[in-house]
């Protein structure tokens, strides 16, 4: 359900609780490192090990003994002064131990060159513990980083291997044990397991006890959007959905979403929400188990206005997605709510650009948590979920996600399980894992669509 992701710290914790040295840990760790080059890269004959000066480096140096000993041609490069340089010779495999769990910052120089010239060579690389370069911590990579095949952790996986942008480096992950105790640590991956936790429908409910969502959004030309939310809470599991937009896009919720009730609300001149629309959804979340507000709501006055009293008076669950995020402000909430940005979105929200928020991910989720005081939903491979008090849930995504209205199906799974009474951050934990395994379900490698996701959620679901 939930994994355990180590930091650079915990790591360090783990390793003084061990009862042996430090020399057998090291033994254990390269050994593990040899075996895994040898069962993955079964026809390398010539191996190159580049080593840095600490425990990492000593780990290289124990899985090139190893390798020779298999009767491998092994060459052992030690990372050489800044000025000096280093031959690397032509190997099969590469197998990169210059930096660990404990390297920060951005690399020097001399070792950027390095790396540089490791990841030109055009060998397949295998990295020790984590590509050098990489953040353990964080995932953050500031500079010049190893783009491993495969990467050999040790007693478990790295917060740096499922944060993006270190994420992308690690290559296929191998983990390998070497005796140390598991502990518990502040951030965890999500699995699949996690679904396991949303409620179901019984014999004994019905359609308003198995969760009921008021989806509020819309505008010419973003119909879609809510529309999207509102099949995707249904397809998630929620027993009745009301589909609440401007008067004049109604008439398409009504021609698209069949099972939706729908309700038109008071909209200006351009078709866009206005602060009057606020009451009729208020009286309609009255009887509601949770709130989606913004998809395809469209920016102005108005609508800004609207969401600003909706979610100050609301006392249920509320998703804020899309258009409701924009200039949106902290505010003494009188329930639980999530926010469910892009990194464009987020930037705008802690006064940072979309790029920053890329290269920091989790130190910008916890910004926002921070400034807002609720769940944040971070979009993007390597999912990130935070909320006060707590670590930050990571989900793995998926590529197909990358496009238009994945968003609004997103929105539409979170409020459904809060609707179910599910706590707020668990219920965007698994409603991420859901849409991501909607995504592998739906089975399209290339060309996938929003739509095509809905279709795919009661697979997701059932596991």
């Amino acid at each position: 359900m939930l994994e355990p992701l180590y930091t650079a710290a915990e790591m360090r914790a783990a390793e003084e609780r061990y009862q042996g040295t430090v020399e057998e840990l090291m033994e254990k760790a390269g050994r593990a490192v040899a075996e895994h080059a040898l069962e993955d890269f079964g026809n390398a004959r010539s191996f190159t090990v580049v080593c840095g000066g600490g425990s990492n480096g000593g780990d290289g140096r124990v899985a090139a003994r190893v390798l020779e000993e298999e009767g491998r041609d092994v060459l052992v490069v030690d990372a050489k002064p800044e000025d000096e340089a280093n031959d690397l010779g032509d190997p099969d495999v590469l197998i990169d131990a210059l930096f660990g769990t404990g390297f920060d910052g951005e690399p020097t120089p001399g070792a950027a060159r390095l790396i540089e010239e490791m990841n030109d060579l055009g060998a397949p690389v295998l990295s020790v513990d984590l590509p050098s370069g990489v953040d353990a911590s964080t995932g953050e990579v500031a500079g010049a980083a190893i783009d491993a095949d495969l990467t050999v952790t040790f007693h478990g996986e790295k917060v740096g291997h499922h944060v993006t942008p270190g994420a992308y480096l690690a290559g296929y992950l191998e983990v390998a044990d070497i005796g140390l105790e598991p502990m518990e640590t502040e951030n965890a991956r999500v699995t699949r397991s996690i679904l396991e936790l949303v409620p179901r429908r019984s014999p004994e409910g019905n359609k308003y006890s198995s969760g009921h969502v008021v989806v509020a959004g819309g505008s010419p030309g973003l119909s879609g959007a809510p529309c999207l939310s509102a099949f995707a809470a249904l397809r998630s599991d929620a027993g009745y959905v009301t589909l609440a937009g401007p008067e004049p896009v109604v008439p398409i919720f009504e021609s698209w979403v069949l099972e939706a009730v729908k309700r038109p609300l008071p909209a200006d001149a351009d078709g866009l929400l206005t602060e009057d629309a606020a009451r009729p959804v208020l009286e309609l979340v009255t009887k509601a188990g949770a709130l989606a507000v913004g998809p395809g709501l469209g920016r102005s006055a108005g609508t800004r206005a609207f969401v600003r009293r909706v979610l100050a008076e609301a006392a249920l669950p509320a998703v804020v997605d899309g258009d409701a995020l924009w200039e949106l402000e902290p505010g003494d909430w009188p329930a639980p709510r999530v926010l469910t940005p892009h990194s464009g979105e987020l930037g705008r929200l802690i006064g940072e650009e979309s790029s920053w928020v890329d290269a920091h991910r989790l130190e910008a989720v916890r910004r926002a948590v921070e400034r807002f005081g609720c769940i944040v939903l971070l979009k993007g491979t390597g999912t990130l979920i935070a909320a006060e008090g707590t670590g930050v849930l990571v989900d793995g995504g998926h590529p197909s996600l990358a496009t238009a209205g994945t968003g609004d199906v997103l929105t539409g799974i979170v409020a459904a399980f809060l609707a179910k009474g599910m706590e707020p951050r668990i219920a965007s934990a698994a409603a991420a894992t859901a849409h991501h395994w909607a995504a592998i379900e739906a089975s399209r490698d290339a060309g996938m669509i929003a739509s095509d996701l809905l279709d795919a959620l009661p697979g997701a679901l059932a596991g």
